[in-house]
C-alpha cells in the first residue's frame, strides 16, 4: 500500500494513519491470532508404503487421503491401504490413524474395513456436529473388477457393480471403533445418466464432505450431490449442473451466500479443452450452473482439496493442488478472500522441503498428487499429501502419504 498524504495537510495525514491502524487492528482481531504468530510448518511421514504391516499384510502403497477433525478436536487420517501394488484395483483396504494433539503424534495403523479381496476406496469423511457422529463414505467393488478392465480384470459396466457404502463412529468412539457398512447405492446412485446410458463407474469424493450452516450434510460424488437433512439417518442425491455430466472426482464448499460450490476434476475429454479446475455453483433445490473452467487454477487432471478456513473478519477459503497442467509435483496452497472468485495468495509446498526420510529410500522422491485438508484446533491447516518414492511414478514404486501442518503466516508469507 502506498500512502499519499496531501501536501501540508496534517489532518489528512492523521486520518490516513487512523485508517491504517484500523486495518491492522482488523487483521489482528477475531480469527487472526494465527496471523499474529510467526511462520510455522511441520512435516510427518504418516502412511509409509512398504513400511507398515497390519494383520499380516505389509502394505505396498497408501493412496487417496481423507482428513477430518472431529467434534472432540481429534484428527482422523484415512487412506487406501493397497496391499499388493500401487494400482487402483485389487486388494485395497481402508486404513485410519488418529491424533489427539493437533497432529504432533499419531496412533498406530488401524483398519476401518478390510474384509475380502475387493476394493474399498475413495474415503470421503464428514462429521455431524450436533451428535458428533463421524460418517465415512466409501466406494466399493468386488475383486476382479476395475474401472477400465486392466491387467486381466473385468471392466465395471453395469449399475451396482460399483457401490456406495457408509461407516459410522460415534462421538464417544471418536474414530476408534467403526460400524457398518450400510449400503446406500439404491438411495443415492441413479440407474441412468442424463443421456440414457447405464450408470456403471461411480465415485464419492474422495476427500471430505461438509455440514452446511443449515445442518445439511453434503457429500460430493460423481455427477451428483449426496445429502441428508436428518443428521445422516437417510440420504438422497441431486443431479449436478442441470444434468451436465462433465466431471469425475469432486470437492464441495458452502459459500457465504448459502450456495454450494463444486470444484471438480473434469473427465479427460473435457479437461483437454481447458486444463483447469472446473467449477459449478448452486443449490440442491435450485440446481447448479453449468461447469466452467477456472483460469486461475491450473490442473494436471488430478484430485484437489478445498477448505473453508474461517468466516469471521475476512472470510478465507484454502485450495490445494498441483499448480501445473503437466505433472502432479507442483503442490501449491492458495488463499481466496472473495469466495473463490480469485486466488491472489499462494505458496508452493516445496518452500518447506520434505526431510530425507530413510524409509523412502535414496531421496528419489516426488511429493504431489491427491490431498485432503482440515483446520486444526490450534488454527493451522493440516494437509495429507501423496508422495511417490520414484519420480518416474512407475507401477512398482511405493506410494506414501505425508501430513503437513502450516499456520496462516506461513501460507500467506
Amino acid at each position: 500500500m502506498q500512502l499519499r498524504p496531501s501536501a501540508g495537510s496534517h489532518r489528512n495525514s492523521t486520518r490516513t494513519l487512523a485508517v491504517v491502524l484500523m486495518l491492522v487492528t482488523a487483521l489482528m482481531s477475531a480469527g487472526s491470532p494465527a496471523l499474529a504468530a510467526g511462520q510455522k510448518h511441520s512435516e510427518t511421514l504418516l502412511f509409509d508404503g512398504d513400511g507398515e504391516t497390519l494383520n499380516g499384510t505389509r502394505y505396498h502403497s497408501f493412496r487417496i487421503p481423507s482428513l477430518l477433525r472431529t467434534t472432540k478436536d481429534t484428527l482422523l487420517a484415512f487412506a487406501e491401504g493397497r496391499a499388493e501394488s500401487n494400482r487402483d484395483y485389487g486388494n485395497i483396504n481402508l486404513m485410519v490413524k488418529r491424533s489427539t494433539d493437533d497432529g504432533a503424534s499419531w496412533s498406530a495403523l488401524a483398519e476401518v474395513v478390510g474384509t475380502g479381496q475387493g476394493t474399498w476406496g475413495n474415503p470421503t469423511a464428514v462429521v455431524e456436529r450436533t451428535s458428533g457422529t463421524i460418517l465415512l463414505f466409501l466406494s466399493w467393488n468386488p475383486a476382479g473388477l476395475s474401472q477400465n478392465g486392466a491387467d486381466g480384470t473385468t471392466r465395471i459396466s453395469a449399475w451396482g457393480e460399483r457401490r456406495v457404502k457408509l461407516f459410522t463412529s460415534s462421538k464417544q468412539e471418536d474414530g476408534r471403533t467403526w460400524h457398518g457398512p450400510v449400503d446406500l447405492t439404491a438411495a443415492v446412485t441413479p440407474k441412468k445418466h442424463a443421456d440414457g446410458s447405464e450408470w456403471a463407474w461411480d465415485a464419492v469424493g474422495p476427500g471430505a464432505g461438509i455440514e452446511t450452516s443449515s445442518g445439511r450434510l453434503v457429500i460430493p460424488a460423481t455427477n451428483r450431490t449426496i445429502y441428508s437433512d436428518d443428521g445422516g439417518t437417510t440420504f438422497h442425491s441431486a443431479p449436478m449442473a442441470r444434468g451436465q455430466e462433465v466431471t469425475g472426482e469432486s470437492s464441495v464448499l458452502e459459500l457465504t451466500d448459502g450456495r454450494l460450490m463444486r470444484n471438480d476434476t473434469a473427465v479427460k475429454a473435457k479437461w483437454e479443452t481447458a486444463k483447469n479446475r472446473w467449477i459449478a455453483r448452486g443449490t440442491v433445490e435450485g440446481g447448479f450452473t453449468a461447469y466452467t473452467p477456472d483460469p486461475h487454477l491450473p490442473d494436471p487432471h488430478a484430485q484437489a482439496s478445498v477448505l473453508r478456513y474461517n468466516l469471521d473478519t475476512t472470510p478465507r477459503i484454502m485450495f490445494l493442488n498441483s499448480a501445473s497442467t503437466t505433472n502432479r509435483r507442483a503442490m501449491t496452497i492458495r488463499v481466496s478472500t472473495d469466495e473463490a472468485v480469485t486466488w491472489p495468495v499462494s505458496r508452493p509446498l516445496s518452500d518447506a522441503p520434505l526431510p530425507a526420510w530413510p524409509q523412502l529410500g535414496a531421496g528419489n522422491v516426488a511429493e504431489g498428487g491427491y490431498s485432503s485438508m482440515a483446520k486444526t484446533a490450534d488454527l493451522s491447516v493440516g494437509a495429507l499429501v501423496e508422495v511417490n518414492e520414484d519420480v518416474d511414478a512407475n507401477e512398482t514404486s511405493h506410494r506414501s502419504i505425508v501430513f503437513r501442518k502450516m499456520n496462516l503466516p506461513w501460507i500467506t508469507g
